[in-house]
């Protein structure tokens, strides 16, 4: 690989052909926040309630949301409190984050399918960045997703990299 360009490290393609690997993870855009740069939502939103990690009631939305999407956000991992919006009396976005090394806080975000473009995870986002910047964590949203990525963007999340997963063969 050393004589591929930057760019190909994060071609899927490339990298199946240069590496003996099974399956290719799209990359994911890795975006990081400081407390100078973070943009809270604006304005009167949902209400946000704060729960521990692992509430039963997250099940239900990462059920709502489906398996990959529930996998991708990554809920089940989180350390930190959720942070959830409800609508109907139900969970409809839940957001929280899990501590990695060099105090980084990986954000996890997920909204149900028929809740999302409402601004409900913009909310819930700014509610975990709040908390983590409040536990001098560094943030960091990891998104494949353009939509996600635009709610990164919203709150001031700078794109500094990207990451490819490979599984070997």
């Amino acid at each position: 690989m050393s004589g591929l360009p930057a760019a190909g490290l994060a071609d899927p393609g490339v990298i199946a052909r240069a590496l003996p690997v099974g399956r290719v993870l799209a990359p994911a855009a890795l975006a990081y926040v400081s407390a100078a740069g973070f943009r809270p939502a604006a304005g009167q939103g949902p209400s946000v309630e704060r729960l521990p990690a692992g509430h039963p009631e997250l099940t239900g939305l990462e059920r709502a949301a489906g398996a990959e999407d529930a996998a991708e956000a990554g809920l089940d991992e989180i350390t930190s409190p959720a942070f959830a919006v409800r609508v109907d009396g139900r969970i409809a976005a839940a957001a929280g984050y899990r501590r990695g090394p060099a105090r980084t806080a990986h954000l996890a975000v997920l909204t149900a399918p028929d809740r999302r473009g409402l601004g409900l995870a913009r909310a819930v986002g700014a509610a975990a960045v709040r908390h983590a910047l409040a536990q001098d964590l560094f943030p960091q949203w990891r998104a494949r997703v353009p939509a996600s990525r635009r709610v990164a963007a919203g709150l001031g999340f700078a794109e500094l990299g990207f990451r490819l997963s490979a599984e070997p063969v």
